[in-house]
């Protein structure tokens, strides 16, 4: 658990040094801001817990029924208000972490808890109570106009409201996820509503109503109907408000206005808004590891030793981004990549940048279909695709996962695909850049080598029927989406809103 993923650079190279004594030598960037330790035997867990641990990381609450991770923008690019941002991300972090005392007790000083004892047989999480949470529960913090957390995927999301460079408060937006099944038309991904502004110090009072309204009122009988989403989506905006209110012990504001343009990452050098340098390096599907011509792995572990002020920015998008360069050392940490084969400009191709994977097999229990390792492949054939029709060089948001559950996020892609057999996607069209649209499900059931083939006439049409700056998207809505049925059901007026609204 790394909240908004920063990390130090001493914490880099242990994580560095636990992947290569216990795992397969390679870091695995999530979609929210942790490291997946790959290959770790089940009698090397408490060590690697304890590795993480020992340098003021955890791995409580990274999964299971709690908040997760918290998520938010990490790009120092955009404002100064980012640090407060940061600030207020860990501050919420620590706040909902869950308080039980097995966790030390089993992982960090491996003692078996007497569950004899009165304080542990009795124990109630102040937060959670005795049974946690109906389902998992998702928290991020976004910065207009970059919304690279999509924050809106979330069952809770604080959207910062920034005014001269000085953060004022955050709109809040409720009741978004992406998990789904298939053949189950009762589950479906929900954008989360905006339900108004609230100023900064009040942001824990309102990220607890929030979790304790899914503690209370989420489904306990059907893990598949749990999530906060079907909540706000059954009871509606108004009643969400009103319940929150009461909870929170003030009310909202209207919604401030904002605008999102954008979700990807700022690749290369760039100047922080403190004069300091950051650059952004790309990751395919966030694996960090050792190839024959780029040694990413070497590169950023020798980095952190010989730079040990340098920050490690873990971004939603599975990459990361090196911060608080000096002028100085910005030359030599570019050659230091560079002899490693790591570049920093024209790291890579306009749709590999926009692209996204889950891991899935052969390491997710859940996957039904492969994601990380059929994925360079698949952009490879599509860029060949893109060529072929007029296409070449265009940025098109493409994500892939083995499942319908959502992990990195497919169904706000412009194109995703989506595990439902080995071998076998569906293909989604129509997410847009800004990540405030939902796709729609285009093909149900193809198999990986016939992708290409159901795709070329669709990618044609846009090359010839796209207007000026028209993205290909926004181009699948005016064109294909009174062919296909909306992802997840039509909701009731004043629900299923992101209140985007010009700033």
């Amino acid at each position: 658990r790394i909240p908004g993923g920063l990390m130090t650079a001493a914490q880099w190279r242990v994580f560095d040094e636990l992947a290569s004594r216990y795992g397969n030598n390679t870091l695995r960037i999530t979609t929210r801001q942790t490291i997946q330790f790959h290959g770790v035997l089940k009698a090397n867990l408490r060590a690697v817990v304890k590795g993480i641990n020992d340098v003021l990381l955890s791995t409580l609450a990274a999964c299971g029924d709690v908040n997760r991770n918290v998520v938010c923008s990490p790009t120092p690019a955009q404002t100064r208000a980012h640090v407060a941002v940061q600030e207020d991300c860990r501050r919420l972090a620590l706040a909902l972490a869950p308080r039980t005392p097995a966790y030390h007790s089993i992982w960090i000083e491996g003692v078996q808890l007497n569950l004899e004892d009165e304080a542990n047989k009795n124990f109630t999480d102040p937060l959670y109570g005795k049974a946690y949470l109906p389902r998992k529960f998702k928290t991020a913090f976004a910065i207009p106009p970059v919304n690279d957390v999509d924050v809106f995927t979330n069952d809770q999301g604080y959207i910062a409201i920034i005014e001269g460079d000085q953060l004022v408060g955050y709109n809040l937006a409720v009741g978004g996820g992406m998990g789904r099944s298939h053949g189950n038309e009762a589950t479906y991904p929900r954008l989360a509503d905006v339900i108004g502004f609230l100023p900064r110090e009040r942001v824990l009072d309102a990220a607890k109503a929030v979790l304790t309204i899914h503690r209370d009122f989420g489904d306990r009988t059907d893990r598949k109907h749990a999530r906060l989403k079907y909540v706000v989506a059954e009871r509606g905006v108004d009643w969400v408000r009103a319940e929150f209110e009461r909870r929170a012990g003030f009310k909202l504001e209207p919604p401030r206005p904002f605008q999102f343009t954008s979700t990807g990452d700022l690749y290369g050098w760039h100047r922080a808004v403190d004069g300091s340098w950051f650059v952004t390096l790309y990751v395919e599907t966030g694996r960090v590891k050792d190839v024959e011509g780029r040694r990413l792995k070497t590169a950023l572990r020798e980095l952190a030793e010989k730079f040990p002020a340098l920050e490690f920015r873990l971004t939603p998008n599975q990459n990361v981004i090196l911060a608080a360069v000096t002028e100085a050392d910005k030359p030599a940490i570019t050659d230091l990549l560079a002899g490693h084969g790591v570049r920093t400009e024209n790291q890579t191709t306009a749709l590999r940048a926009a692209s996204m994977a889950c891991p899935a097999l052969p390491t997710c229990g859940l996957a039904l279909a492969e994601s990380e390792r059929m994925f360079p492949g698949l952009l490879d054939r599509l860029e060949k695709l893109c060529a072929e029709v007029g296409l070449a060089g265009e940025e098109i948001i493409v994500r892939s996962t083995g499942c319908p559950n959502g992990c990195a996020r497919p169904y706000m892609a412009e194109l995703a695909f989506v595990g439902k057999a080995p071998g076998r996607y569906q293909i989604w069209l129509g997410g847009n850049s800004a990540g405030t649209r939902l796709n729609r499900l285009f093909r149900d059931n193809v198999r990986l080598e016939d992708v290409v083939n159901e795709l070329r006439p669709v990618l044609s049409r846009y090359a010839n029927e796209r207007q000026a700056g028209e993205r290909f998207g926004d181009w699948c809505v005016r064109a294909l989406w009174n062919q296909l049925p909306p992802t997840a059901p039509v909701q009731s007026p004043g629900t299923g809103s992101t209140g985007q609204l010009p700033a």
